[in-house]
């Protein structure tokens, strides 16, 4: 019988010829030793956070007089003590996981979803709107942020609500210039002008062609966003203008035992928190940092 012919290259599919850029950035991610560190702590604190009512060993604002201000490590049915007001503070810190998470990834959702057609109308249309815009960012550039949402919840008042929606018409400059950015480097590059001539819609050419290429600068931004609005909540709860009670809150808890007077003896009401605030603002660096590292198209194997 006559040999069969060799099986060429060029017979094989595309797919198993090479590895698709969603796996090769994959691979890298999962390589990178600090994202994967900073990825695993933030699972655990989103499991918790999400399992707050189930985890935590005590109600939310279930007060025991006996362990006010108890110290961390003396009772072991209080392993972390008691607040000022004899509530449990290892149920507090778990709970404060729970708001802190919902208000860094709610801000830049909100934020992020304004932003980005903002910016994509400037750099997509260019000319009058590119000019409107871009001098409102300038305007708004020069507006310090934390001032300026401090002058808004002066005028909105305090809670969790009011704060999610100052933070995040305070925190739309930056994603607004990335996806303009984006616009004005791909608007007239040869794909979308041969997209273009083929007869794509302006809508089709805007989401399956720029925006599709334009996610890996955004996702990284947003990465990077999370912690900010962590951080921006913490500091408005901190000066007692933020989060309300009963919701816990990281920066309250910080905020409220640096105002009392026993702050040195009582120093685990401002130690926890903080370090809880650090490492998450810290997680979220090093996986923002590994998904830019490996959704960089420059980078090689």
């Amino acid at each position: 019988m006559p040999a069969k012919p060799p099986v060429l290259k060029a017979d094989l599919p595309e797919q198993l010829e090479q590895r698709s850029l969603l796996r090769d950035a994959l691979r890298r991610f999962l390589q990178n030793r600090l994202a994967m560190l900073g990825a695993i702590l933030l699972s655990l604190l989103v499991i918790v956070a999400v399992l707050a009512d189930i985890v935590a060993p005590y109600g939310l604002n279930e007060v025991d007089f006996s362990i006010v201000r108890l110290p961390p490590f003396e009772d072991p049915n209080h392993i972390l003590g008691g607040d000022g007001v004899g509530r449990d503070f290892l149920t507090r810190l778990i709970y404060g996981a729970r708001t802190s998470l919902f208000v860094g990834l709610l801000v830049p959702l909100i934020s992020f979803g304004f932003a980005v057609p903002l910016g994509a109308i400037a750099g997509y249309r260019g000319g009058f709107w590119d000019f409107g815009i871009l001098r409102v960012i300038e305007i708004a550039t020069a507006i310090p942020p934390l001032l300026f949402a401090m002058f808004l919840i002066s005028i909105t008042g305090a809670g969790l609500g009011n704060v999610i929606f100052v933070l995040a018409i305070t925190s739309w400059i930056e994603p607004a210039r990335i996806a303009r950015a984006q616009f004005l480097k791909y608007r007239e590059t040869e794909f979308v002008l041969a997209a273009r001539a083929l007869g794509a819609s302006e809508s089709q050419i805007i989401t399956r062609h720029i925006l599709r290429n334009s996610l890996t600068p955004l996702l990284v931004s947003f990465t990077f966003a999370v912690p900010l609005a962590i951080f921006a909540e913490a500091g408005l709860s901190f000066l007692g203008i933020g989060i309300t009670e009963p919701t816990a809150s990281w920066g309250k808890m910080v905020g409220g035992s640096v105002k009392s007077s026993t702050v040195i003896v009582d120093y685990h009401l401002a130690l926890f928190p903080t370090v809880l605030v650090a490492l998450t603002m810290l997680s979220f660096s090093f996986v923002g940092d590994g998904l830019q590292e490996a959704l960089d198209p420059s980078r090689g194997d």
